[in-house]
């Protein structure tokens, strides 16, 4: 039967690797975005991207490594990541990190199979999950987003009535003023374009009328 599928012996090694470490950058693929990212960010449009990626990654490096293409290779794959740009909205620059720490699990995960056991791979995982946790959630390392704001009560401009502003500004947007910049005011129209800042939560910048 392995004669007839073309499948020597050494080979059906090669493939229980492939098999045991696609299964691991599965696992620490999922950690990483749904119990990390996305329970901190709030945001789930990235679920595809991220674990597609993580799999042709994987998968591509794992299988050409094995004709010794090696870590050329690997570094060659964050170049193109590097200056791909999306043909849709531009991708935040958090969202941009995680991208590249999932290209970062996948080859090492791939490329590793030769050198670590998997206690070493497990603790090296480990290590990159917790590292991130601590930024996210000990350290407080929230990436600042902000939302472009056309206001039409410019009397609550006036220094003196600030803190009447930034409560009908919360108030209207729901979200927490961290800070704020008067762009321009249109005295003709009664209006006045403020852009908000505050901690990421999920929202994207956009423009509120």
């Amino acid at each position: 039967m392995l004669q007839f599928l073309s499948i020597e012996p050494d080979q059906i090694d090669l493939l229980t690797k492939l098999a045991l470490r696609f299964a691991f950058n599965l696992a620490s693929t999922f950690i990483i975005v749904v119990l990390l990212y996305a329970r901190i960010s709030k945001r789930k449009e990235f679920y595809f991207s991220y674990f597609a990626i993580s799999i042709a990654v994987f998968l591509l490096v794992f299988l050409l490594e094995s004709v010794k293409v090696e870590l050329g290779f690997a570094l060659g794959l964050f170049a193109i990541f590097g200056i791909i740009r999306y043909r849709t909205d531009a991708i935040p620059p958090k969202e941009m990190t995680y991208l590249f720490i999932i290209i970062a699990v996948s080859v090492i995960n791939a490329l590793s199979k030769d050198y670590f056991s998997y206690i070493e791979l497990t603790f090296v995982n480990l290590l990159l999950v917790g590292a991130l946790w601590a930024l996210e959630k000990i350290l407080m390392m929230r990436q600042e987003n902000s939302m472009l704001v056309v206001y039409e009560k410019i009397e609550n401009l006036h220094s003196d009535r600030e803190n009447e502003l930034i409560a009908d500004l919360e108030e209207r947007t729901g979200v927490k003023v961290k800070r704020y910049q008067i762009e321009n005011i249109d005295f003709l129209r009664d209006t006045a374009r403020i852009t908000l800042f505050f901690e990421n939560n999920g929202r994207s910048k956009r423009e509120i009328n």
